[in-house]
This record gives C-alpha cells, structure tokens and sequence, in this order.
C-alpha cells in the first residue's frame, strides 16, 4: 500500500529491463508482480489489484520501449496470494492492457493449484509468452506424475513455438534452497536434470505432433 515501495519495485523492474535489453533478451518471466512469500492472512482485496495494474502498466510502458516482453507467472498459494491461477493471471494481464505484459504457464504451480491444468493453459494461451517445464517435486522433467503427453499436445496445439525452460531446484544455493523449501536432492546430479530433461521435452514435443 506504500507509494514509495510500489515506486521502488517499479524503478527495479525498469532497470532489469534494461539489463535484458542490454543482452539482447526479448522476454523477462517469473512472479514479477508481487513479493514472493509476503501474505496478508486474506485473498488480494480489489485495492490491491488495482494498484498492481497502475504498476504493471508503468512496467509494461518501460519494457514497450524496450522492445522486452513481461512474462508474469501465477504461483501457487503457499508462495503467494496475489495470482494463483492461470484464469485469474489472465484476467490480470486483460486488465493491465498493455501488449508487453503477458503470462507465463508453470507446469509446477499449475499441478498444485489448477484442477485442470491443460485447460487452464488451453483456456488462457493466447496471453502465455514463456513456459517453465518442471516436474511435480522439481526434479528430473519426466519423473514424476505431471501429465506430460496431454500438456505437450496442447502446447503444440495452441501454436506455441518459443521457449520451453526446465525449471528444477537442488541444494547448492542456500538462500534460493531455504525459499524453495528444498531440503533434500530432487536428482542425483544437476547434469541428470538438463541432460534427461532435454531428452524429454525432445520425445515429448516429437510425440505431440505425430
């Protein structure tokens, strides 16, 4: 609710803008639209939302000018309360109305929160510019119980074709482990993660359009 907190996050998120355009990146993702682990007790009240909509206009007006793309990300309830969703991210992103803010689907966050993942990504593709393939428990893509054959389909599908990015977590960042709440080794090495990982986006992405 403090002005000079909203100013602060905006002039941060207009300087890894700039970082981004810096090094030639057309897209910035993540939950760049609420602190990460901050809760009020309640859901987000109408006051709230609109100050982030009066926030990520300016964000998104920075980044137009930058020619960079925000990819907002819904995360689930345990690490935040603003946007849980991909429908309410979605009507978020319409609300902001501005063409450099857009969504980013979390195959992690949409097994926790959606009772229909695949729909809740088919529903909202249109805004979706980035994608983070990661696993149930965030370890080894393909391990685990997400449902990969009908989540490929339906991102090939929808005529998404850009980045598909392996999102796992291990121990060897503490600060990042301890937010995490990773306490234990998801693979048996971080060159398991990408190696095997890669190989199923591959099949997976193959198999969806046969």
């Amino acid at each position: 609710a403090d002005g000079l907190t909203r100013k602060a996050g905006i002039d941060y998120m207009k300087w890894a803008i700039d970082c981004s355009a810096a090094l030639g990146a057309k897209t910035l993702s993540g939950p760049l639209h609420s602190t990460l682990g901050a809760f009020s007790g309640s859901g987000p009240t109408a006051a709230e939302k609109k100050r982030s909509v009066a926030s990520q206009r300016a964000i998104g007006d920075h980044a137009g000018e930058r020619n960079v793309t925000i990819g907002l990300e819904a995360l689930n309830r345990f690490e935040c309360y603003l946007l849980n969703t991909m429908d309410d991210l979605s009507e978020h992103i319409d609300a902001i109305d501005r063409p450099h803010i857009k969504a980013m689907y979390d195959t992690f966050h949409a097994n926790i929160e959606e009772a229909d993942p695949i729909g809740a990504y088919t529903r909202n593709h249109k805004n979706v510019v980035h994608i983070h393939i990661s696993e149930n428990d965030r370890g080894v893509p393909g391990r685990g119980h997400i449902p990969w054959k009908e989540t490929f389909s339906a991102i090939r599908k929808s005529g998404y074709d850009d980045w598909l990015t392996i999102e796992a977590f291990g121990r060897s960042l503490k600060d990042l482990a301890a937010a995490t709440k990773v306490w234990r080794d998801f693979s048996e090495s971080p060159e398991v993660v990408y190696r095997d990982g890669y190989k199923h986006i591959r099949s997976g992405w193959k198999k969806a359009g046969a």
